[in-house]
């Protein structure tokens, strides 16, 4: 499977725009009040999870008649819904895992999901994992040589310090080039970079990088 795709409880308007993804090789799952999301959406997920504590009676009734694998949990658990849907994601070995629904709101549940995302990334370096809303898309980045092909849904791109330094980052195929930089914590230097090329690339040696796409629209 490519794409696993989990759509957590957030508000309505921060979940992103899912029409572009192609039903053979996406898993959609959804935690909790993101079921409810995706079947408003026109979307059946393939399993639903969580304790269902944000849904009413007859909004779980309608999850139950449409979709086939629900696992519900006691609402006193020490895994948040997101976490347990991202573990039922990852059985599908998917290539990209994105998150949506995860922002909005709570800026504790914002952070909460940010903080997840580096985890999970420290985890299982192999698969990708972003946070997506309507116009926005953040991921941790591992030292490493990256990719970035161009989206013209998100012009702008940022890179921030997620930890200690990220030293010899190096950006190729942006408006503004760089070569052998130190990313301090706390640094802004590098806010609304935009993509110049198809494919543009991102290296570094050492540190984390929290590498945001972005749109003014």
């Amino acid at each position: 499977m490519k794409y696993a795709i989990v759509c957590a409880g957030g508000p309505e308007h921060e979940i992103a725009d899912l029409s572009g993804f192609h039903v053979d090789e996406t898993v959609f799952i959804g935690a909790d009040r993101g079921a409810v999301h995706l079947l408003e959406k026109g979307i059946t997920p393939k399993e639903a999870v969580g304790d269902f504590d944000s849904v009413s009676i007859e909004e779980y009734e309608k999850i139950k008649k449409a979709v086939k694998n629900i696992s519900k949990f006691n609402a006193e658990k020490d895994e948040t819904d997101t976490e347990l849907a991202i573990e039922r994601a990852l059985s599908y070995n998917p290539e990209h895992v994105l998150l949506t629904g995860v922002t909005g709101g709570r800026l504790d549940h914002s952070a909460s999901a940010l903080h997840l995302l580096y985890r999970i990334q420290i985890e299982y370096p192999s698969i990708s994992f972003s946070i997506i809303n309507q116009t926005n898309a953040m991921s941790i980045l591992l030292p490493a040589v990256h990719k970035l092909v161009r989206e013209n849904r998100y012009p702008f791109v940022s890179f921030f310090s997620f930890g200690r330094s990220v030293t010899g980052l190096t950006l190729t195929g942006f408006k503004y080039e760089t070569s052998e930089e130190t990313l301090e914590l706390g640094m802004t230097k590098f806010t609304s970079n935009e993509t110049a090329s198809h494919i543009c690339t991102i290296s570094f040696r050492e540190g984390i990088c929290l590498m945001v796409r972005s749109s003014d629209a």
